[in-house]
């Protein structure tokens, strides 16, 4: 049933082994500077038999950071903290990609090293609370970017970029997903600009697309992939116009040649199959909550390329060899998915024949 998944393929300037790939999960065990540690890179070690790692969400400037205890890739401390990751996957044989995660308005600002209010397209505060060391507090409203702010957040991607390829990752994904800043610029109940990017679809899809363009420019689209998540109502998003914009947004990307689309699937299969037939690269699918032979199904059917997996990966540090030998899995503890040390990081137990 699992056959599809074990069959190489390339991605980007990358040979791959196998096509199940390790999806970004946020697991708040970074220094209070955002510097990621020797914990860190046992994690992501751990894991390094996934056909590609795909970091944490990770903040390409003091602005971008939503919770506690994340990392950067904006400063030399933590360009030398992810060294230290990259170069212990690697030393595992695995490749490893950093994503890039600015959260916009998803953020307090007692969670920053600056303390300033988050920023967003729009003026418009987001349902929910953010857990802060002094516990839980209401999200503020943010500031609206200007057109400078905008382009200069355009820059802090691209030098996190090029900073993630000095700590020695082999790429970078652009978190243009579940509600974060990118997604607040696409959604048009958290965008509603009046300048050129905003109102119509060709302006929420502007900053997305200048973001993937400057990246890409930086350190190559062979090494540049990007994440979405169509109708995700994740961190207070309503989307209306889902089936127009992300055809659209995929039509600008196009001409860019990115390495990768990582598509979070929430649903409708009909857009699916339409990004699926506007995307010339390689396309990785997240259908969470589904079984691995339906995930597999989707790559015998030519829906994707790879497909990537979140919590089987947080509590499987070798979930490719348990399902190479049909050996039972760990069962996830929620408990420990946030913060902490190694308990529910690095202590999960490997399959022993």
């Amino acid at each position: 049933m699992l056959n599809a998944l074990w069959t190489p393929t390339t991605l980007g300037g990358m040979s791959l082994s196998h096509r199940l790939v390790m999806a970004p999960m946020t697991r708040d065990r970074s220094t209070p500077e955002g510097v990621p540690t020797e914990l860190n890179a046992e994690y992501y070690a751990q894991r390094a038999s996934h056909a590609l790692v795909i970091t944490e969400g990770t903040q390409p400037s003091a602005d971008g950071q939503g919770y506690l205890l994340t990392p950067g890739i904006h400063n030399d401390d933590q360009i030398a903290g992810w060294r230290k990751v990259t170069d212990a996957v690697h030393a595992a044989d695995g490749r490893i990609v950093i994503q890039l995660m600015h959260t916009g308005r998803i953020a307090h600002p007692d969670n920053t090293p600056h303390g300033r209010p988050p920023v967003a397209p729009s003026a418009i505060r987001p349902a929910g609370v953010m857990f802060t060391a002094s516990g839980p507090q209401e999200m503020p409203t943010p500031r609206a970017l200007s057109t400078q702010e905008i382009a200069a957040t355009v820059d802090d991607f691209r030098r996190a970029a090029a900073a993630a390829v000095a700590a020695g990752a082999d790429g970078v994904e652009i978190h243009g997903a579940n509600g974060y800043l990118l997604h607040q610029f696409l959604s048009d109940n958290t965008n509603q600009r009046t300048d050129g990017y905003g109102g119509s679809i060709e302006g929420r899809i502007r900053f997305a697309v200048e973001v993937a363009a400057a990246v890409a420019d930086e350190i190559g689209a062979a090494r540049t992939g990007i994440r979405i998540s169509p109708g995700n109502p994740y961190n207070d998003i309503t989307e209306s116009d889902t089936a127009e914009l992300y055809p659209a947004l995929l039509d600008a990307l196009r001409p860019l040649e990115l390495a990768y689309l990582h598509v979070i699937h929430v649903g409708d299969e009909e857009l699916l199959a339409t990004l699926r037939t506007l995307w010339p690269t390689t396309l990785i699918l997240n259908r969470g909550g589904t079984d691995l032979p339906a995930r597999a199904k989707d790559i015998d059917h030519g829906t994707a390329d790879l497909v990537s997996v979140g919590t089987l990966a947080l509590a499987n540090p070798d979930l490719v060899e348990r399902l190479r030998a049909g050996a039972p899995l760990n069962t996830p503890d929620p408990a420990t998915f946030y913060g902490g040390g190694a308990a529910g990081y690095t202590d999960y137990p490997t399959h022993t024949v």
